[in-house]
């Protein structure tokens, strides 16, 4: 089953039709917006599969595991372009529908039924909001171990006893710190910097 197509309002197909100029500057609107999202997307999947986060932090090489690292890295960037609203919210609005048709795409991979599809997409979206909220809140305190309490609640959950939460919270104050400083230019343009996971992970006690 293919993905429901996109509507156009009524009262926005009359004028496109009426104006071929207009319809074709909205599709190259639309394409160089999909692809910023589509090469930030790609920065996130990247930095989340990072290998020193499964051989040094604990998290497991597994769907979950990975899953947790994207939404994690999803959430970063995203509380960096909600910094510069005014002008960030269309390109925040066309990752998050990346995020979601990578879900899709990966469901569909690991041949997952059409109906099954559905609600482990909005399941995944559901979590992503989930832990969003907490990170923020996390972040938001002077308590420096709420975060690494944070992440424990839910990464823990794909990787066991094993997941090295005070490092994986350092880690994470190190990006959200990074993409802080980076240019909002930059990220209009669909780049972003994380940290090295390496140096991090090799400062680890």
């Amino acid at each position: 089953m293919q993905r429901a197509a996109v509507r156009l309002p009524p009262n926005l197909v009359l004028p496109l039709l009426e104006s071929p100029g207009l319809m074709l500057r909205l599709l190259k609107t639309r394409a160089e917006l999909s692809r910023k999202a589509g090469d930030l997307y790609g920065a996130i999947v990247t930095q989340a599969r990072q290998p020193e986060f499964y051989a040094k932090f604990g998290i497991p090489d597994t769907p979950s595991g990975r899953y947790e690292m994207v939404v994690l890295h999803l959430f970063l960037v995203l509380r960096r372009l909600q910094a510069e609203a005014s002008s960030t919210g269309t390109l925040a609005r066309a990752l998050i529908e990346t995020f979601v048709a990578d879900m899709d795409d990966s469901l569909r991979e690991l041949g997952t039924g059409d109906v099954a599809v559905g609600k482990k997409v909005r399941r995944a979206a559901a979590g992503f909001y989930e832990r969003s909220k907490d990170y923020i809140d996390a972040l938001a305190v002077t308590d420096a171990e709420e975060l690494g309490r944070a992440l424990a609640r839910h990464v823990a959950c794909a990787s066991g006893p094993e997941l090295h939460h005070g490092a994986l919270a350092a880690y994470v104050r190190a990006a959200a710190g990074r993409l802080a400083r980076q240019d909002c230019g930059r990220l209009l343009a669909g780049e972003v910097e994380f940290p090295s996971v390496l140096t991090l992970a090799e400062d680890r006690p």
